[in-house]
């Protein structure tokens, strides 16, 4: 994984799961109603505002919902 996207991951922790201060986050599982991440020792559910379609689908979605996160 590059940099990038963990950094995208990061935000998801932060902002979508409510998580102020981890050492890791990882992603371990998509589907097409949410996201799962792993952080530190406990693992979080982000679910989408829609059931995803396709590939195209999820990354437009994850893109619009690192664009809906207010830069701090």
């Amino acid at each position: 994984m590059n940099k990038d996207h963990q950094n995208a991951v990061n935000a998801y922790a932060k902002y979508y799961g409510k998580i102020e201060t981890f050492r890791s986050a990882k992603m371990t599982s998509l589907s097409p109603e949410s996201i799962e991440i792993q952080i530190d020792d406990q693992t979080i559910e982000i679910k989408f505002d829609h059931v995803l379609q396709d590939c195209s689908d999820a990354h437009k979605t994850l893109v619009r919902m690192i664009k809906a996160i207010p830069l701090s």
